[in-house]
C-alpha cells in the first residue's frame, strides 16, 4: 500500500513510513523512532468474537482493520509483561479519516473485536492469512494479509517501548492492547459496507478465525450538557 504510495506526493502517513523502514527496528537495547498510533478507547470498545461490531450513527464508515495485537499486563511494579498475540479487527472510519488527516483520532474511536485464541511465546517472523467481507452469506471481497515482524516497518520492542514509555500506561493491574497495524484494507478496494455484512479474519497459526457482523445504529441523538 505505501510503495505505491510512495511514487507521488509525500505524505504525513509516507513519511512515518519512510521513517520506520529507515530506523524501526534498532539493535537489541537501543531505541528506534516514534511510530504513529492513535488511542482506540478503553475496555468497553471491545467486542466479543461472533457478536455484532456497532458503527455508530454520526459515522461515516465502517471499515475493518485485520491486524494483530499484543495483549500486556503490568503487574504489581508497574511493568508490562505481554500474556501473547490475537487476531484483531481495528474497525475504523475511512471516510472521515480521507477528509482531513487530523481526523484520524476520531476515526479510532470506534469498538474493535478481538480473539478468539490467544497466541502465546514470540510472534512468528512471517504471519499469513485471509482476510474477507461476506454479504448474504457470499464473499464480496477478500484479501491476503501479512504481518510479523518481517512484514513490518518497526520492530514489536520498539512498538513496546514507545507505547509503555508513558508512565499513565504502566499503572498497576492495567491489561493493554496494542494493535500492530492493517496491511490491507476494503476500503483501498472502494467497497463500502452495510448493515449485516461479516468481517473474517482467518490466520490457521491462531486458530479459529476471527468474525463479526456489522451492525449500523440508528439516528444519533444531540448530546446536550446541563449546567450543575
Amino acid at each position: 500500500m505505501h510503495a505505491r504510495a510512495m511514487a507521488g506526493t509525500a505524505t504525513d502517513s509516507i513519511r512515518m513510513f519512510q521513517i520506520g523502514l529507515q530506523g524501526g527496528k534498532p539493535q537489541v537495547g537501543r531505541i528506534g523512532p516514534q511510530p504513529e498510533w492513535a488511542y482506540k478507547g478503553d475496555g468497553r470498545s471491545i467486542v466479543a468474537p461472533e457478536h455484532a461490531i456497532t458503527q455508530p450513527a454520526f459515522a461515516e464508515d465502517g471499515g475493518e482493520e485485520a491486524e494483530i495485537a499484543g495483549v500486556y499486563l503490568i503487574d504489581d511494579q508497574g511493568q508490562p509483561a505481554r500474556m501473547g498475540f490475537v487476531l484483531g479487527n481495528e474497525f475504523s472510519d475511512h471516510v472521515l479519516e480521507k477528509k482531513n488527516y487530523l481526523y484520524l483520532a476520531h476515526s479510532k474511536l470506534r469498538q474493535c473485536s478481538i480473539g478468539p485464541e490467544l497466541l502465546v511465546g514470540q510472534l512468528p517472523a512471517v504471519v499469513t492469512g485471509t482476510v474477507r467481507i461476506l454479504r448474504d452469506d457470499k464473499t464480496i471481497w477478500s484479501s491476503a494479509f501479512a504481518s510479523g515482524e518481517a512484514n513490518m516497518s518497526h520492530s514489536i520492542a520498539n512498538l513496546e517501548h514507545h507505547h509503555f514509555k508513558y508512565e499513565m500506561f504502566r499503572r498497576p493491574g492495567d491489561v493493554h492492547l496494542h494493535f500492530f497495524g492493517a496491511n490491507v484494507i476494503s476500503f483501498g478496494a472502494d467497497i463500502r459496507t452495510r448493515d449485516g455484512d461479516v468481517f473474517e479474519f482467518d490466520v490457521p497459526s491462531f486458530g479459529r478465525a476471527l468474525r463479526n457482523p456489522l451492525n449500523i445504529s440508528a439516528e444519533q441523538p444531540l448530546i446536550q450538557v446541563r449546567s450543575l
